[in-house]
């Protein structure tokens, strides 16, 4: 075990002798950053939500793009950049041993062509990102296999669903937060296989139940206590969630009720000697979060399935094994280090957008292709004969940032070599920031473009009630109270969509009072942060410990699993 100074925040952090094992086996270094500002590296490359016009670089039209007008990249319509109309291997250049290797590469980064966005098989979907097998969505990202599903992330077959985040296998639902397997179920987290329901917590097989936590195959509850049928229904309509007031009046009295219940340590489920939080059927997985299942012998990653062996990942998985650093790294690769956004690679090197390719250096673009260095094509000895020597010049003639920071052969990419900046970025999502402290910590900050919308309506004259509401009401421009947010990414105004208001009147729920962006980023305060403390159960008596994503400062009631268990089982 080595303790280190974090050259970035400048906190100590421990290697243990298991990571040394892993970087042994990779042949890297290890780490210069703490895990923690290793995270905030990656996600600084991942731009799921910031969407802009810019004109396509090859045709010269107007297309929806992740890239911000003002990045110095070019950019191609994402059906031409998937064509034969170019070849990423034209724009190769040698590699300059007078220069440290992430010039070189920010050089070839501002000449490539990179696609428009990262959609596949997107049916009537052209306002979203990271999707795939996407029909009539809208406002979606990082999602897959949905259909008319609108401002959502991380959705996984849905259909019919609005205002979600990672949830999966749900139909008809609306604002709910990790859960999975519902049906008519909103304003609920972490719940799974329930219908008919409001307001659930960590509950499973519930049937028309409102504002209930920890509940177990029931149904006609209300705050937990068990009513008939009749009692039950008369109580829903005297509820009713399509008043705003009432609405609000609701989720006060019930963000203090589920205080006085256990909170289960971590949502470690099905999982052997894992450490985290939102871990499925994996084992040997260790501070990572949102693990889906499958995964095995891999540390401070999160977002993944189906692999093994990785460290320091955020999407990653889908038959994959040996990776680190890098972000969005799937289907069937291996051996991938330092990596953005490639699928089906093998023995890859500080690569981005790079697909079913292998032995790359330093690449960009690069489809079914192998043995490149900056994009220029070596024969396998050539390359093989060069790569030993590109290593070692990258620690003799490192890179140094802005801030002081010094980028040797095992560093991810430099942050300032990002096509996104800061607030562009899910960084910004899961470790929020606001503008000085964006700049004065060495990132980028760019301004969104202007929005010279007209508003016609103020949030606060909206009908109370969504029985009051018109059909006219699809054509205001509504205010959004948090008046342009840079934590929020507040875009100032917004519209209430025709499906959506019948979505809406449907369910007899109230209209929205906020952005999109700024609706995302309360279901995002709802999930714990990807981080943990080291703690102990609160149950009376007990001596158990554990690692757990709940700050010690939070005032819920905190169990080990066999505490929660033993009360709520």
């Amino acid at each position: 075990m080595e303790t280190k100074i974090c050259q970035n925040c400048h906190n100590d952090f421990i290697i243990e002798p298991e990571d040394f094992l892993f970087y042994e086996k990779i042949k890297v270094p290890p780490p210069t950053f703490c895990p923690e500002c290793r995270m905030i590296r990656r996600l600084t490359w991942r731009n799921e939500r910031s969407l802009f016009k810019r004109l396509c670089d090859f045709s010269g039209e107007s297309i929806v793009t992740m890239f911000h007008p003002e990045t110095n990249v070019k950019v191609y319509d994402r059906d031409i950049w998937w064509s034969d109309k170019w070849d990423p291997k034209d724009y190769g250049q040698d590699y300059d041993f007078s220069k440290p290797f992430f010039e070189q590469y920010k050089e070839l980064l501002s000449k490539v062509p990179l696609a428009s966005v990262g959609n596949t098989n997107c049916v009537n979907s052209p306002y979203g990102n990271h999707n795939a097998e996407c029909k009539n969505c809208y406002l979606v990202y990082a999602s897959y296999l949905n259909e008319d599903v609108m401002y959502s992330q991380g959705a996984a077959s849905l259909k019919n669903c609005i205002d979600t985040y990672s949830i999966m296998k749900s139909e008809q639902c609306y604002e709910d937060v990790l859960s999975g397997f519902l049906y008519k179920t909103h304003f609920s987290y972490d719940s799974n296989e329930s219908v008919d329901s409001w307001f659930l917590k960590t509950c499973i097989n519930c049937q028309d139940c409102v504002g209930c936590m920890n509940l177990r195959s029931k149904r006609y509850c209300f705050l937990n206590k068990q009513y008939k049928k009749d009692e039950y229904l008369k109580l829903i309509e005297e509820l009713n969630f399509g008043s705003f007031k009432s609405l609000i009046d609701f989720k006060e009295k019930y963000k203090n009720f589920v205080l006085k219940f256990p909170h289960r340590y971590a949502g470690v489920i099905k999982s052997v000697n894992c450490t985290g939080d939102n871990i499925l059927n994996s084992k040997n997985v260790k501070y990572s979060f949102d693990i889906y299942g499958d995964i095995e012998d891999s540390k401070f990653v999160a977002h993944g399935l189906g692999a093994k062996d990785c460290y320091d990942m955020y999407g990653f998985g889908a038959g994959t094994f040996l990776l680190y650093e890098g972000v969005d790294i799937a289907i069937k690769g291996s051996s991938n280090y330092f990596g953005v956004l490639n699928h089906g690679c093998i023995n890859t090197l500080y690569t981005y957008m790079c697909y079913n390719s292998k032995n790359l250096f330093g690449c960009i673009g690069i489809r079914k292709g192998g043995y490149c260095i900056l994009n220029k094509q070596y024969s396998k000895e050539e390359y093989e004969e060069l790569l030993p020597k590109i290593i070692r010049h990258m620690s003799d003639m490192p890179y140094i940032d802005s801030m002081g920071r010094v980028y040797k052969y095992g560093e991810f990419f430099p942050t300032e070599l990002s096509p996104f900046a800061y607030n562009e970025t899910i960084a910004q999502e899961y470790f929020s920031k606001n503008y000085n402290d964006i700049i004065m910590q060495g990132y980028i900050y760019r301004k969104s473009p202007e929005r010279n919308y007209k508003i016609t309506l103020k949030s606060e004259d909206l009908p109370d009630n969504i029985r009051d509401v018109d059909n006219g009401i699809i054509n205001e421009i509504i205010s959004c109270p948090n008046n342009g947010s840079e934590l929020t990414q507040c875009t100032l105004a917004f519209k209430i969509m025709p499906e959506e208001l019948s979505f809406l009147k449907y369910h007899n729920i109230s209209l929205p009072r906020y952005c999109p962006n700024c609706r995302h980023y309360e279901r995002l305060s709802q999930r714990n942060p990807l981080k943990l403390w080291h703690r102990k159960c609160m149950k009376e008596g007990c001596n158990n410990e554990f690692e757990t994503s709940y700050a010690p400062e939070r005032p819920e009631i905190i169990y080990c699993e066999k505490c929660y268990q033993n009360e709520v089982i």
